[in-house]
C-alpha cells in the first residue's frame, strides 16, 4: 500500500492533521485521508465536487492569512488527488 504525505483528498500534508488523520470503519488511520475528509471509512462531504473542494481549501487557507495567489497555488493539484481520479 503507498505512503501518502498529504491527503488524497483536499490535499492537506496529513502530519499537520489535529487529529493523525481520519479513520477507516474499523477504527484504525486512514493513510490516505485527513480526518476533515474521512471518518469512519466515510467521507465527512461526499457529494462535494472536485471545483468545490479546491473553493474550500482555498477559502480556509486564505483564513490562515496566506495571500489568494498562494492559495490557488496549494488547490491547483486537487484534481489530481487520488479521491478525484476517475
Amino acid at each position: 500500500m503507498a505512503i501518502y504525505k498529504n491527503c488524497q483528498s483536499c490535499g492537506m500534508p496529513l502530519a499537520k492533521d489535529e487529529l493523525g488523520g481520519g479513520t477507516e470503519k474499523d477504527g484504525t488511520k486512514s493513510r490516505k485521508y485527513c480526518s476533515h475528509c474521512y471518518m469512519n471509512g466515510e467521507f465527512t462531504l461526499p457529494h462535494i465536487t472536485v471545483e468545490e473542494m479546491q473553493e474550500r481549501v482555498k477559502q480556509k487557507v486564505v483564513e490562515f492569512g496566506m495571500p489568494k495567489f498562494i492559495a490557488g497555488m496549494f488547490t491547483r493539484n486537487i484534481p489530481k488527488l487520488e479521491r478525484w481520479k476517475r
